[in-house]
């Protein structure tokens, strides 16, 4: 795919999901600590959630292709890099980027961007928007307006 800067710049979005347990848990922290502020999400049994993903990539329209990105070839990046990797895993115990990071909201949407960002061409923007409940959705870089 050739590389340019010019023209409209347009955002094409891939929407997947991904089932995961976890714990958010700050072992700097006291139990009580934790407990208080993190409530039932701090349960050392682990819980789960339905994570809804958007991954957002920003960028002009390829002349040639027609494309921003193939949204095949995003499918195929998103799936290897972060599907493969945090379906149906406990990421405080399975996914070593979680070994020292809360695997709260934000962070999880810190850490996939992480995962997505080497494998996105460089002249792209990619944004990641996670809904952890139909509710509760986090999006990162926040540098962005989005209604989806």
């Amino acid at each position: 795919m050739s590389s340019t800067q010019n023209g409209p710049r347009v955002a094409v979005y891939r929407h997947e999901h991904f089932n995961a347990a976890h714990r958010i848990h700050n072992p700097a922290l006291s139990d009580a600590d934790n407990a208080r502020i993190y409530g039932k999400c701090n349960n050392p049994n682990y819980h789960g959630h339905n994570y809804e993903l958007t991954v957002r990539v920003c960028g002009t329209v390829d002349p040639v292709i027609g494309y921003v990105i193939d949204l095949g070839e995003l499918s195929t990046i998103v799936k290897k890099q972060v599907l493969d990797r945090l379906d149906h895993k406990n990421l405080n115990l399975d996914v070593p980027e979680f070994k020292n990071v809360n695997p709260t909201a934000e962070n999880i949407a810190i850490v996939v961007h992480g995962m997505l960002r080497p494998h996105v061409p460089a002249h792209l923007e990619v944004h990641v928007i996670l809904g952890e409940t139909p509710r509760n959705i986090v999006q990162y870089p926040a540098d962005i307006v989005t209604n989806s």
